[in-house]
C-alpha cells in the first residue's frame, strides 16, 4: 500500500513514476519541505508492507502527508522511505488488542490498514491526535453544496436537502 500511495503522490506532484525517479527530480516530498517544521516528528516502529518485520523509523507529519525515513537527520537532500497522504486515510486508532502490541495503534485506507507502535502511550495518543485532525483537515469527503446549515432549517421531521445551484443563486 505505502509503495502505490507513494507512487500515486509522487505522479500527481510531477515527480514521476517510482521514488526513485522523482527522488532523482529533486522533489521527493512532493513540494513539502518535510526537512523542518513538520506538524509532528519523532520515533515509531512500522511494520514493513511486504516482508512484516517490525523497523524503526523518524516519522514526520506535514501538510496533509506523513513521511518516514530510516533516521532522524533529516535535510532537504533526504529521500523519504515513503509517504501517506492522509487525506485517503478512514481512521486512525489503538490497535493494541488487533496485533497484541503495547503502544500499537492503526492508520486506515479504503484498501489497507498499516500498523505502528510507539514509545509510550502518551506518544501513542499525541500520534493518533495529530494524525486524525490532520486527516480532518485535509480530507475532502463532504463538499460545500453538502453542507447542511441545521440553524436555519424548518421545524419539520423530514431530515433537510441541500441547496443546489439553481436555489442557491438568485433568478434574473
Amino acid at each position: 500500500m505505502a509503495v502505490s500511495l507513494w507512487r500515486a503522490v509522487m505522479g500527481a506532484a510531477g515527480g514521476g513514476g517510482s521514488s526513485s525517479s522523482s527522488a532523482a527530480g529533486g522533489d521527493a516530498g512532493g513540494g513539502v519541505e518535510f526537512w523542518h517544521g513538520g506538524e509532528r516528528t519523532g520515533w515509531l516502529n512500522k511494520q514493513g508492507e511486504y516482508i512484516k518485520t517490525w523497523r524503526r523509523r523518524w516519522f514526520v507529519l506535514k501538510q496533509g502527508r506523513l513521511f518516514w525515513f530510516k533516521d532522524a537527520a533529516v535535510t532537504r537532500g533526504s529521500v523519504p522511505r515513503g509517504v501517506i497522504p492522509v487525506a485517503t486515510c478512514l481512521t486512525v486508532k489503538g490497535a493494541e488488542d488487533v496485533i497484541n502490541r503495547q503502544f500499537a495503534f492503526e492508520l486506515s485506507t479504503p484498501t489497507d490498514t498499516m500498523y505502528f507502535i510507539a514509545d509510550s502511550e502518551k506518544e501513542k495518543e499525541e500520534w493518533i491526535n495529530s494524525i486524525g485532525r490532520s486527516i480532518v483537515q485535509h480530507s475532502r469527503s463532504v463538499t460545500d453544496a453538502e453542507v447542511v446549515d441545521y440553524d436555519s432549517r424548518p421545524n419539520s421531521k423530514t431530515p433537510p436537502q441541500p441547496k443546489t445551484s439553481e436555489e442557491s443563486e438568485p433568478s434574473a
